[in-house]
């Protein structure tokens, strides 16, 4: 939980804005600015979102309004889109949650690799579901991935689709984690599954050394060869689906190479892998991070809300 700047907004609709989600250090890859609001009754704590500064708000809007209309597991369950045209917001319930960079943070350094693995898993298969229904996630990296004691949620859906309109170059440009965009997109292409299989690759990595484009040798042995191919410039090298990912991930030693060309994802990738090694359903924290999970919780619910300012009164002369 970060403290407001002058150039945040005190009220966001119904919301009086608390405080800010995320750290200024990783500001520059985050695609929206989120805050954490309360109604002014206190009795409801939301998770609010609005557009970068400088950002397009209508295109901004339409995603807003695109994943509020989504049913996918782990997708942030969006409640409410409201504003004006030019400044759009969305608003989701409240759960105690740390961005992954912030996750990394707490730790003191990349994850363990195990549960790096169960993190990964969980968001493979949260792709796999959306992929299933058409729906391409578009805006995958570090700070779009919410840990939560129940297990990660994924934000900022369509942040690629939202930064810049089809045909220009995204790379570079604010709220966009270059290592996170899949060579295609980068030059301007719509965003495809593939593109989401190599952002996951970035979120893999990320978790695992701290960089979302890590040098082979920083990557934990077990998860060089899955990792290297999700990150591969050529997206017919990559795993061609996120349940490839998904069964690498809770199958240790699984091959994940690729250099056939992409194939017709069979109806079956929509059902979850079973008989699994791991249970992906949960990813046991470690304990420093569970701690910095209760403290952000206990700050928040401790945060009072602004005192009404009182009407400026001239003070009156004294007889």
């Amino acid at each position: 939980m970060e403290r407001l700047r002058q150039d945040d907004p005190s009220h966001v609709g119904p919301y009086v804005i608390l405080a800010r989600l995320d750290a200024d250090s990783t500001e520059r890859t985050v695609p929206e600015r989120r805050y954490l609001g309360r109604t002014a009754d206190g009795q409801r704590t939301v998770l609010v979102c609005v557009p970068r500064i400088g950002a397009d708000p209508s295109r901004w809007a339409i995603e807003a309004e695109g994943a509020r209309r989504l049913s996918v597991p782990r997708f942030l369950d969006i409640a409410e889109v409201g504003g004006t045209a030019g400044f759009p917001w969305y608003a989701a319930p409240y759960t105690p949650a740390l961005p992954l960079p912030a996750v990394l943070a707490a730790y003191g350094g990349p994850l363990p690799e195990e549960t790096v693995r169960r993190l990964g898993a969980a968001l493979a298969e949260a792709l796999t579901a959306a992929h299933a229904q058409g729906v391409t996630h578009a805006g995958l990296s570090p700070a779009a991935v919410l840990v939560t004691a129940s297990g990660p949620l994924l934000t900022c859906f369509g942040a690629v689709r939202a930064t810049a309109p089809d045909g220009v170059t995204r790379a570079g440009l604010p709220g966009l984690d270059p290592g996170c965009l899949a060579a295609e997109q980068a030059s301007g292409g719509r965003p495809l599954p593939l593109g989401d299989v190599f952002a996951l690759g970035a979120v893999l990595a990320y978790a695992s050394t701290g960089h979302t484009v890590p040098e082979q040798s920083e990557l934990p042995p077990g998860l060089r060869t899955l990792v290297g191919s999700c990150l591969s410039s050529d997206p017919a090298v990559r795993p061609q689906s996120a349940r490839e990912v998904l069964r690498a991930l809770v199958s240790p030693g699984a091959g994940t190479a690729h250099t056939a060309p992409p194939q017709k994802a069979h109806p079956v990738d929509a059902h979850p892998v079973a008989g699994t090694v791991l249970d992906h359903a949960t990813v046991p924290l470690p304990g420093r991070v569970v701690a910095a999970l209760a403290a952000w919780s206990a700050a928040l619910l401790a945060t009072e809300l602004p005192s009404p300012q009182r009407p400026f009164a001239p003070a009156q002369k004294v007889h």
